[in-house]
């Protein structure tokens, strides 16, 4: 039985077939990763092309699904789609040069992303599944590795280990670059990992995440490595950011937009005089991809739904002195937000 997920962000292409090669669209399509192949989606089939490097894995992974494998490559693949004029083909995964292919074939292109953004806005009971699996991953990870920690160890030093925990413990890998920076260097929000050595006093911030499955998790924890006694302003700013985060958990209800949202955090660091420090938006959706939809910041005006899974990450960055992030991923659930993350504190922790 064709699938009803499949059939319905078919009809809402309007083509005539769908040709994706992006590899994380190729996984929502048949639920396989590869790095290389195409899916060939129509009304009544769900083809993939893959080469002999992965033919027969998708074969096993895939038999008695309502996908079809089948050996080939780019050829095969386009010679299949010759007889559907309009393909559906997402277009900011796609480049002109193939664009122009497919024109050349004969083919009329539209838009498919729209859809796949519809449909994959709202997980699946088992997407959320693995999402939470992904989240327990990298919490047990992430407790397993502060006992660990040492004064004179670099933030690279500090990344590896806890990525070599999450790997431990079943993550195929890490959702993104994982993020570890020592005292000053939190005051960037996205800074790159380097040899910064940690010194007794100095706050950590950790910004970290796994895939399970494809799926990703997304969690954020600032501490302090000791107490030296000059980290006051640290940790007035850490209990109000984690206020911050608390109350978006707290006050975010279906039929909310994201940009409704994110006001509740900006709002109450607005109160504090914090806010113009607070530099990014609130969260992003989190599925195969680690940015996703919805978006929660000022310009969100996507409506919040069960089913639906996002960070919720308030911070405060006050250059070259300090930062403080506070991050969970969230689902909709009851018309309410729900954290996946019950295993490891928010507070500022003193290893």
């Amino acid at each position: 039985m064709f699938p009803e997920k499949l059939h319905k962000l078919f009809t809402e292409t309007g083509a005539d077939a769908v040709f994706v090669e992006c590899d994380f669209l190729r996984r929502y399509l048949t639920g396989f990763y590869s790095t290389d192949g195409y899916v060939l989606l129509t009304a009544e089939r769900c083809i993939f092309f893959a080469d002999l490097r992965y033919f027969e894995a998708a074969e096993k992974a895939l038999r008695g699904s309502a996908v079809e494998v089948v050996e080939g490559g780019y050829r095969e693949a386009l010679e299949a789609a010759k007889p559907y004029h309009t393909l559906g083909v997402p277009y900011p995964f796609v480049s002109v040069s193939a664009l122009r292919l497919y024109e050349k074939d004969g083919h009329e292109t539209v838009d498919c992303m729209p859809a796949f953004k519809r449909a994959m806005l709202i997980k699946t009971e088992r997407e959320l599944s693995l999402i939470q699996t992904a989240c327990t991953i990298a919490e047990d990870a992430f407790n397993a590795l502060l006992p660990e920690i040492r004064e004179g160890m670099q933030e690279r030093e500090v990344a590896a280990l806890l990525e070599y925990r999450m790997r431990q413990l079943g993550a195929s890998g890490t959702s993104f670059d994982t993020i570890v920076a020592f005292g000053e260097n939190a005051s960037v929000p996205h800074h790159e990992t380097g040899e910064r050595t940690l010194k007794f006093g100095d706050p950590i911030l950790i910004d970290f995440g796994c895939k399970y499955e494809g799926y990703c998790s997304d969690i954020t924890r600032t501490f302090l490595f000791g107490d030296d006694g000059k980290h006051e302003e640290f940790k007035k700013i850490h209990e109000i950011v984690l206020t911050a985060h608390e109350l978006v958990k707290e006050k975010t209800a279906a039929g909310m937009t994201g940009k409704a949202a994110d006001a509740i955090a900006r709002d109450y660091l607005r109160e504090k005089g914090l806010a113009e420090y607070f530099t990014h938006s609130l969260g992003h959706g989190i599925g195969l991809q680690i940015h996703e939809y919805p978006v929660l910041s000022p310009r969100g005006e996507e409506a919040l739904e069960d089913g639906m899974v996002f960070s919720d990450e308030p911070g405060v960055y006050i250059a070259g002195k300090l930062g403080v992030r506070i991050e969970d991923s969230l689902c909709m659930k009851g018309g309410r937000a729900v954290s996946f993350m019950t295993r490891t504190s928010r507070k500022a922790l003193i290893l």
